[in-house]
């Protein structure tokens, strides 16, 4: 069934702050329990041949926050691009970053790029961070860089060159946990035809076998991309 795995999924990793009120904890205390569950996301992916991994790390509207909890976030954030980057380039990962990144801290933004630099070279999982992102800006942002660019013709494939990350194939399978059943403004294009996955697990608690459960899911669909079988 290796054949049946998704070569990108992508996931909302949703739930931390009900994770951490559930236990009478500070909101951070969940956002440090899903950074564990990333970790055992990413190492798994890796193992089972997924090509490509799509966090939606910290939203635009993300940015309306609490000032402590943002500051916290990225913090964070900071401080992961550096103790994490032995780790991944050890597992063979490439990270890549997409959203509006001049939005961020400049030495979270700087920690961010070194670990990009540093990781270019692997050759396993690809792992997106989508970090003060949000599709609909996305796509404004895309279309600015068109104009800009003075083409004059335009069809999907031109204006894809013009995302973020046009040279990541777009999503097989996008998972939210935490039990919300929507997209929240996460990779608008390029979820056309993804399958989509909910679960009620909250982030912090999403493991190994959750995934296997959402691959399975995902393995038991017909992708017909709008066309009918004869």
């Amino acid at each position: 069934m290796k054949d049946k795995i998704p070569a990108h999924i992508c996931i909302i990793m949703d739930g931390n702050g009900r994770w951490a009120k559930k236990r009478g904890l500070p909101r951070i205390m969940g956002h440090n329990q899903g950074v564990k569950a990333v970790r055992k996301i990413v190492k798994h992916c890796g193992k089972i041949g997924v090509k490509y991994l799509t966090l939606y790390t910290f939203s635009t509207e993300n940015w309306q926050r609490p000032e402590k909890e943002v500051n916290e976030l990225m913090k964070m954030l900071k401080n992961l691009a550096v103790k994490e980057k032995e780790e991944l380039k050890k597992n063979n990962v490439r990270v890549k970053v997409i959203g509006r990144l001049n939005l961020l801290p400049e030495e979270v933004r700087d920690n961010l790029f070194t670990l990009v630099k540093e990781t270019e070279d692997r050759t396993g999982l690809t792992l997106i961070l989508a970090i003060s992102y949000g599709g609909r800006q996305e796509i404004i942002d895309g279309i600015k860089k068109f104009i800009k660019s003075g083409e004059k013709d335009i069809d999907e494939e031109k204006f894809r060159n013009f995302l973020y990350a046009p040279e990541i194939p777009d999503p097989d399978l996008l998972i939210r946990t935490g039990g919300e059943k929507r997209i929240s403004n996460f990779l608008l294009w390029q979820i056309a035809y993804s399958e989509l996955y909910f679960t009620d697990t909250l982030w912090p608690d999403f493991n190994e076998k959750e995934l296997e459960k959402a691959i399975e899911d995902y393995r038991n669909r017909e992708r017909r991309f709008g066309r009918v079988k004869e």
